[in-house]
């Protein structure tokens, strides 16, 4: 589809936003209650809202629930020069008690033709997105909250790990067309993958492989970087799933990086270990056992909870859509990776634990022999 075509096909945009979303890994994990009634304490003194914990909008809870609902904050304002206009967008951090805060900024976009919704969802990408080569916004804002609830930060984090992420959502267009309609006469392969120039039949249909509706008049669709989601009905349950969907994939590569690292660190521990005298090997296989478990217990309950964010029991849509954007991250091979490297180490420290009992065997087995001849010894003096 053309440029010119998509002008004159496409319905305009009456209401709709532009999402851009900053997660950031800062901490092994984050006790929620405590930064709730910091950042109470903080609102109670300066001009901010209130913090609140979050559920999903308009999904019942016994069907999709957080295992534990992230902390909502609401953040001063910030404007944004889009082309010659400046537009003022709100933001929002949201805390997850697996250690991730999302930054999410809402860009309005209503009131447009597709094209200039296309173009103000290019535009936003390029004045905050990965590329954008200034994070100056997302800094600030970080740095505001961690500021406030650096108490409740449990091991924070030494380097920093984030994700970006740019939704386009629209609430209603001119004429109310249904979802199939407007997969006819609105470019959305374009949309989704930033492009001015046509693409080919194999890029669009992969670009577009990943859609859902539920009802005639919603879709979704989802790509690794970018989203379209149309949905009359004004709630945020599609976005938010989406939202954990790029935390666990986050949180999974901040603990395959980790686990990168720990691993040449092993070798050298145990090749140290198995140097030097004898007699002390078993401690010291016995001392890096205990490390090395100490060390996968810890990973384990931290990417148990990261899997657990997100409980997905009735809704068959959501679940869906979630089931999706999680394939669509490639979350599942980043957590292979994650249990392999678990698994080496596991090995390691199983294998450790044996040969410092097999040298505490050794060593008493010893101990036994230099007993008996000094029995014997002691003997022959007598006699």
């Amino acid at each position: 589809m053309t440029e010119s075509i998509a002008e004159s096909c496409a319905p305009g945009v009456t209401a709709g936003y532009v999402l851009a979303l900053r997660l950031v890994d800062v901490a092994d994990s984050i006790d929620l209650a405590q930064a709730e009634a910091l950042w109470h304490e903080h609102a109670a003194r300066q001009p901010v809202g209130g913090a609140q914990r979050r559920q999903l909008s308009a999904t019942p809870p016994k069907a999709v629930a957080f295992g534990v609902p992230p902390l909502s904050i609401p953040l001063d304002p910030v404007t944004l020069t889009i082309g010659e206009v400046r537009i003022e967008a709100t933001m929002t951090a949201r805390m997850y008690d697996f250690g991730a805060i999302t930054l999410s900024m809402k860009v309005p976009a209503g009131g447009l033709t597709w094209p200039e919704f296309a173009g103000r969802m290019n535009a936003v990408d390029r004045a905050v997105g990965p590329e954008a080569g200034s994070a100056e916004l997302w800094d600030l804002a970080l740095t505001r909250v961690t500021r406030v609830l650096s108490a409740a930060l449990v091991r924070p984090s030494t380097v920093q790990l984030d994700e970006d992420y740019l939704i386009g959502v629209v609430n209603s267009f001119n004429g109310q067309p249904s979802a199939e309609e407007l997969m006819g006469r609105a470019d959305l392969a374009a949309l989704l993958s930033g492009e001015r120039r046509q693409l080919s039949p194999t890029a669009r249909a992969d670009l577009l492989h990943h859609r859902f509706s539920y009802y005639e008049d919603d879709l979704v669709v989802l790509t690794w970087d970018r989203a379209f989601i149309y949905e009359p009905r004004g709630d945020s349950d599609v976005a938010d799933v989406i939202e954990v969907a790029n935390a666990q994939l986050m949180e999974m590569r901040y603990y395959d990086e980790l686990l990168d690292a720990e691993l040449p660190r092993m070798y050298a521990h145990v090749t140290a270990a198995r140097s030097g005298l004898n007699l002390l090997r078993s401690r010291r296989y016995a001392g890096l056992a205990r490390r090395l478990y100490g060390l996968v217990a810890e990973v384990t309950e931290l990417t148990e909870r990261v899997d657990n964010a997100l409980q997905v029991t009735e809704d068959v849509y959501l679940a869906r859509v979630y089931a999706a954007a999680l394939d669509q991250f490639r979350v599942a091979s980043v957590t292979a990776a994650v249990n392999r490297k678990l698994a080496i180490i596991r090995e390691t420290y199983t294998a450790l634990y044996e040969e410092a009992a097999g040298a505490r065997a050794e060593l008493l087995e010893i101990a036994i022999v230099v007993l008996i001849v000094v029995e014997v010894v002691m003997a022959l003096i007598r006699y």
